[in-house]
């Protein structure tokens, strides 16, 4: 059965949620436990998270046919996926074909979020000032020059741009000469004001009308959580069009649910999947304030407390970034040959940049190879946990400058920039954490996107 969807949020729930409510101590370790104690109301809301709903997101089977930037869904694309139990006879002497799955599963979280302390910013991270161009001034003599929201990044600026040092790249929100018009992605000010002012925030996105709104499970969240993170939902104005047709329509404050929904006018690209990577790579410029995010995918949908994602990918190890492998991949070489096949794009800019990596020194994954740098090269990027730390912070502009220059494709253009930017500075680390895929499937639960024929949206598949 699908849990409520009903979050009963009052002005209660909202109306600090920007502000940072944490407490900070000197005390090198953040997690205090409990003696026992009578628990209030939030404990027991918390409490719920422990279970992870464990019948709801285990989805391997059904799972696993799906591929992650899909634009089909099948008839129940409204129905989380759940686990398919074979049985034990068949009539069919066929073997099916069975993914992949990364590894066991067993995760020690934390019971309640109510004792959780953020902690002191990691001397181990890198520190750098990294600041991002604003404006681009139009060439002399070129007539059919046009501002960019990702600006107009020359390949050896691209070069220089993975050094970690104190520098200006380019991070997207490019505007052009005075007068120029806006380059997109455009918010109302009431929304720019609260969304600056975030300290710690949930985000998703929904453009072109590609799936259905989904909040996460009341019971996950705490009370604490309600009040401080921010649940941000970026939609275009077709999606709001859509959802509020469905009867999900923003209340007096601007939330459904726990969802703060932010309508962005004047998308920067014809292709939503390009859109959609603006919120997924570049919280840091939407979130100036923000210390911590949360990126989902909303295909997904979250099952567990914010504090307890935070604490268990990254502060429990000192982690600065956490993303989990493919469920099934973990080659580029493979990655490529799948997206061909399926016809996620147009092939000749796979094979452009894909020739370009391999001509920069990427090399074939090797599992076996004791000195890798990752335990695949091939992510699950629908939930990125994220620290906004210097390196944090410069891997999402590059990863987001190498989706712009090529394919909106982002697993194509991982580990070639992840393995650059640690070429580049050996002697300044970036912290990150790949999990295994089955851990995001504990945390957040999947379900189809909206079938195509109910979009009214191009996606662009092959352009």
């Amino acid at each position: 059965m699908e849990e409520d969807d009903d979050v009963g949020h009052d002005d209660e729930h909202h109306s600090s949620a920007s502000k940072p409510h944490i407490f900070y101590t000197e005390e090198a370790s953040h997690v205090h436990l409990a003696r026992k104690k009578k628990q209030n109301v939030d404990d027991k809301d918390d409490k719920a998270s422990a279970g992870f709903y464990s019948t709801e997101s285990l989805a391997d089977s059904q799972h696993n046919k799906i591929n992650e930037n899909s634009a089909h869904a099948s008839s129940i694309e409204d129905q989380p996926v759940r686990r398919l139990i074979p049985e034990k006879h068949t009539i069919s002497k066929k073997k099916s074909r069975r993914r992949k799955i990364s590894g066991s599963c067993e995760m020690k979280i934390l019971n309640s979020s109510a004792l959780l302390v953020e902690p002191l910013e990691s001397r181990k991270f890198v520190r750098f000032s990294l600041q991002y161009t604003e404006t681009e001034e139009k060439p002399m003599g070129d007539e059919k020059w046009e501002p960019r929201f990702a600006g107009h990044q020359s390949l050896r600026e691209r070069e220089e741009s993975f050094i970690a040092r104190d520098q200006k790249i380019n991070c997207g929100f490019v505007e052009g000469p005075k007068g120029s018009p806006s380059t997109g992605f455009d918010l109302a000010e009431d929304d720019a004001k609260y969304i600056s002012s975030c300290h710690i925030a949930v985000i998703s996105c929904i453009f072109g009308n590609s799936d259905r709104l989904r909040s996460p499970i009341s019971k996950a969240v705490s009370r604490f959580s309600r009040k401080n993170v921010c649940f941000v939902m970026f939609v275009d104005e077709v999606t709001l069009r859509t959802l509020s047709s469905e009867g999900q329509m923003p209340d007096s404050m601007g939330y459904i649910g726990l969802w703060k929904i932010v309508v962005v006018k004047n998308l920067p690209y014809a292709d939503m999947r390009r859109v959609g990577k603006i919120p997924k790579f570049l919280p840091h410029r939407l979130f100036p304030s923000a210390r911590y995010t949360i990126w989902l995918d909303s295909k997904l949908r979250l099952q567990l407390d914010p504090l307890l994602i935070l604490e268990y990918f990254l502060w429990r190890k000192g982690y600065e970034y956490a993303i989990s492998n493919h469920y099934d991949r973990h080659c580029l070489w493979e990655e490529v040959a799948q997206n061909k096949k399926l016809n996620k794009y147009n092939h000749s800019i796979i094979d452009e940049q894909f020739a370009f990596y391999q001509a920069d020194g990427m090399r074939r994954f090797n599992a076996s190879d004791p000195s890798k740098l990752l335990p695949s090269n091939v992510p699950e990027g629908s939930f990125i946990v994220r620290a906004h730390t210097p390196m944090s912070n410069l891997f999402s502009c590059l990863w987001f400058n190498e989706v712009d220059r090529f394919t909106p494709r982002d697993q194509l253009s991982f580990a070639y920039t992840y393995h650059k930017l640690r070429r580049t500075n050996p002697e300044k680390p970036f912290h990150l954490n790949m999990f295994k895929d089955c851990e995001r499937r504990k945390i957040a639960k999947l379900y189809h996107h909206r079938s195509e024929g109910r979009r009214n949206v191009p996606q662009h598949e092959t352009e």
